[in-house]
C-alpha cells in the first residue's frame, strides 16, 4: 500500500513523498516551476539552454563526475523542457536515494556555468535545432502552436530560435536563474522505497536557503489563429497537424476532452486511425492528442501522408469531426474509450517514474494529491452530450487551423 506524504520546508520549498514498500528503486525529481512561456521574446531558448548548462559541471563535480555519481550507481539520469515546467530526474537503487537527490540539487544550485562550457553547449543546441528543422514530423509540431498563438508565450517554440541562444551570456543565464529558481517554484518529489523522513532531511540539507519567490501570475489564455500555412519542402511526405484551442488543466470540461481525443486519435482503435491507415492505407502513422497549460490548451490531429493524399486526408479528418460533432459517440464506442483511458492511467502507476512525475505535476498544477479514483470518476462521468457540446464548441471549421510540411505548391 503506497502512501503519499506533502511536506513544505521552512523557506517554501514543497516535499512530496510517495512510498512505495514493495519495490527496490525510487525515482526522483527535482522541479522548477519555469518554462518557455515564462520567458520574454529575446529569452527565448534560455531557460532549456539552462537545463543543458546544470549537466555541465558545478562547484564540487565535473560534468562526468555528475554522470557517474547517478550512473556509477545503477542509475539514470536526465531532464525535460517544457512550456510551464523545468523537471531534473533521476531513478536509483533505493538506499541511493540521498545521493541521487544530493546530485540533481548539486545541479541546480551550485553549476558553474562556465563561458567556455556555454558555447560549446549553445553549439550543441543550435545542432538540436537543425536537427528539429530537418525533420518536419518533428517539427510541425512547434510550427503549428507558432502560427496559430502567434506572439503568446505559448506558442513560442520551447528550444528558441539560432539568434536568441546564440546571445546569452553567463550573466543572462545567471540573473535568469536568480528570477526563477527560487524556493516556492521548486518541488522536489521522490517515489519508491524511501523513508520519507529522509528525503525531507535531504531536501533541508540542500534546498532549505533558496531564496523566496514573488507569486507566479499566468498569461491570458491564448486565442488561435484559424489560417492554412503550408511550408514547402523537398521531402517524401507532407507532414500536418490539424487543430484548436483546447482546455486549460484547470476548465471543468478538460476530461471531456480527455475522452474525446482518446476516442478521435488517441489509439490503434480511434476513428481517425482506424479511417484513414488500417481501412483506406493513406498514412503510417496519424493520431491525435492534447496539451493543457495554467491558460489555455490545444488539440491536434498529426500524421503525415503521400502529397497525392493530402486532399484526401484532410477531407476524412473533417469528416470525422462532423461526426462527433453531429452524434458524438455510440455507447459502446464511449465505454470503451473511457476503459482505454482508465487502463492507461492505472497501468502506468506500476512504474515509479509515472508515479513520480503524476503527482509531480498534480502538486505543481493544483497544490494537491489527486487520487486515481477521483480521476477515474471523472473520466466516468463524461457523457455523449458532454462530447457533442465539447465539439461544436472546439471543431467547427471557421475554429480550425492546419500547418502542413511538405512538397506542396503554394
Amino acid at each position: 500500500m503506497s502512501q503519499i506524504q506533502k511536506m513544505t520546508l521552512d523557506n517554501g520549498v514543497r516535499v512530496i513523498v510517495e512510498s512505495v514498500g514493495h519495490v527496490k528503486s525510487a525515482a526522483i525529481g527535482l522541479w522548477c516551476k519555469t518554462g518557455s512561456r515564462h520567458e520574454t521574446p529575446t529569452e527565448a531558448g534560455i531557460t532549456h539552454l539552462i537545463e543543458h548548462m546544470l549537466f555541465k559541471g558545478t562547484e564540487s563535480r565535473t560534468a562526468k563526475e555528475i554522470a557517474e555519481a547517478i550512473e556509477g550507481q545503477g542509475g539514470s539520469l536526465n531532464a525535460f523542457t517544457d512550456k510551464e515546467s523545468t523537471c531534473y530526474y533521476c531513478r536509483v537503487l533505493a538506499d541511493e536515494m540521498s545521493g541521487g537527490v544530493d546530485v540533481l540539487c548539486d545541479m541546480m544550485l551550485h553549476s558553474l556555468i562556465d563561458p567556455e562550457e556555454l558555447v560549446r553547449e549553445q553549439g550543441v543546441v543550435l545542432e538540436e535545432i537543425k536537427r528539429s528543422e530537418d525533420e518536419p514530423s518533428d517539427h510541425v509540431h512547434e510550427l503549428h502552436l507558432e502560427y496559430r498563438w502567434g506572439e503568446h508565450p505559448l506558442g513560442r517554440p520551447i528550444i528558441g530560435t539560432p539568434e536568441s541562444v546564440s546571445s546569452f551570456t553567463q550573466a543572462d543565464i545567471r540573473s535568469y536563474m536568480e528570477r526563477h529558481y527560487r524556493a516556492e517554484s521548486v518541488l522536489l518529489s521522490v517515489a519508491g522505497n524511501v523513508d520519507p523522513s529522509q528525503v525531507r532531511q535531504a531536501a533541508e540539507l540542500t534546498l532549505g536557503r533558496l531564496p523566496h519567490s514573488d507569486a507566479d501570475t499566468p498569461p491570458n489564455r491564448p486565442a488561435g489563429k484559424a489560417a492554412v500555412n503550408v511550408v514547402e519542402k523537398d521531402v517524401e511526405q507532407v507532414h500536418f497537424c490539424i487543430g484548436t484551442d483546447g482546455t486549460s488543466i484547470y476548465d471543468p470540461d478538460y476530461y471531456t476532452l480527455v475522452v474525446l481525443d482518446a476516442a478521435l486519435g488517441g489509439s490503434m482503435s480511434s476513428r481517425l486511425f482506424q479511417e484513414i491507415r488500417e481501412k483506406r492505407g493513406l498514412v503510417y502513422s496519424v493520431g491525435s492528442y492534447t496539451l493543457s497549460y495554467a491558460s489555455g490548451g490545444a488539440f491536434t490531429v498529426y500524421g503525415g501522408t503521400g502529397p497525392q493524399h493530402w486532399d484526401l486526408v484532410q477531407e476524412l479528418v473533417r469528416a470525422e469531426f462532423n461526426k462527433v460533432m453531429n452524434d458524438g459517440l455510440d455507447t459502446e464506442e464511449l465505454l470503451r474509450t473511457k476503459r482505454h483511458i482508465a487502463g492507461g492511467i492505472v497501468l502506468a502507476l506500476e512504474g515509479m517514474s509515472s508515479r513520480m512525475m503524476r503527482m509531480s505535476r498534480n502538486e505543481i498544477a493544483h497544490g494537491r494529491d489527486i487520487p486515481i479514483e477521483e480521476t477515474l470518476a471523472k473520466i466516468e462521468a463524461v457523457s455523449n452530450n458532454d462530447i457533442v457540446d465539447m465539439a461544436n464548441r472546439i471543431l467547427s471549421g471557421d475554429l480550425v487551423s492546419t500547418t502542413a510540411i511538405g512538397p506542396i505548391q503554394t
